[in-house]
């Protein structure tokens, strides 16, 4: 396993769809381990195949159940699990109720905003043995897994901000990277 490089916007493939994976084989599966161990490299909580410069629908994420939006620990909530690793996700029911979540990326680093977003999603997809899934997530994991969804349809968390909010977060992030 590796960990790779995290593109950096304004990177060209940050902004590309990513494309459709025909079947979890062994180069999928080392993919997505070589994604965690990337993910954990570099302290972030989840990671899209874009953002290492693999344009395929591929991510992780690691967020605990019961890690409020504001990355508070609820009482009585199991953790139950935390990694999940998906291939070809795709939302399948949003909840009408809505919130708020300050939001950093690995591909935009050093920068966060508040990002408004469904607060409890359905998401269908493959796990790293190729079998179906359906999981709902709630409060950080719903944050968390849209907005690594958003990187394979060639998004940024700063695509939801003002055009000049977010080219400011834009500029910032470029310097922070030289």
């Amino acid at each position: 396993m590796a960990i790779l490089p995290v593109l950096v916007t304004p990177n060209p493939i940050l902004r590309r769809k990513a494309t459709l994976v025909s079947v979890v084989d062994v180069h999928i599966k080392k993919l997505l381990k070589d994604l965690e161990e990337t993910m954990v490299a570099e302290d972030g909580i989840g990671l899209a195949a874009p953002q290492v410069g693999v344009s395929k629908r591929v991510l992780v994420m690691d967020v605990p159940a019961n890690m409020t939006i504001d990355g508070e620990e609820m009482e009585g909530v199991d953790a139950d699990q935390n990694l999940y690793r998906m291939v070809n996700p795709e939302i399948i029911w949003v909840s009408d109720e809505l919130s708020t979540c300050q939001e950093g990326c690995l591909s935009v680093p050093g920068q966060y905003a508040s990002v408004t977003r469904p607060e409890k999603v359905r998401i269908r997809y493959l796990n790293e043995k190729g079998i179906v899934c359906e999981t709902e997530f709630n409060h950080l994991q719903a944050a968390c897994v849209q907005h690594e969804m958003d990187h394979l349809d060639g998004k940024l968390f700063v695509d939801y901000l003002s055009s000049m909010k977010r080219e400011i977060l834009l500029r910032k992030a470029q310097r922070v990277e030289r």
